[in-house]
């Protein structure tokens, strides 16, 4: 295998492996999503206080819901970190076997644009 097919096949084994990191990640947040959603009729069923004639609390719903959510996050946060560092690293290494492996840019037609008057006064 030549160095040129060499440094394309690395390359697309390593796009490969970062958008299986990505669907991970996704996964998670999608479970955190289906668990939520699976909570909201649990959440909105506690009004003790329309029951006994006063107007229930408007934010009640939103705060149970957060600190659900909260939870729910706090428990996969090591997760989240882990696979969030992991992603940042096959990019790291994605964009520099990228720019190891650019061809060097060509010299600009015409000379250096005049880079010698800027140096004289």
């Amino acid at each position: 295998m030549s160095g040129p097919a060499k440094h394309a096949a690395q390359l697309t084994r390593m796009d490969a492996a970062r958008r299986q990191t990505q669907h991970q990640l996704d996964l998670v947040d999608r479970q955190i999503t289906r668990r939520m959603t699976a909570l909201i009729p649990l959440l909105g069923r506690r009004q003790p206080g329309c029951r006994r004639g006063k107007a229930p609390a408007c934010g009640a719903f939103l705060e149970r819901y957060r600190a659900n959510l909260a939870a729910l996050t706090a428990e996969r946060q090591s997760e989240v970190d882990a696979l969030t560092r992991k992603l940042a690293r096959q990019d790291a290494a994605i964009t520099a076997l990228r720019a190891r492996h650019r061809p060097p840019p060509r010299p600009a037609e015409g000379g250096d644009g005049g880079s010698m008057a800027e140096g004289r006064s």
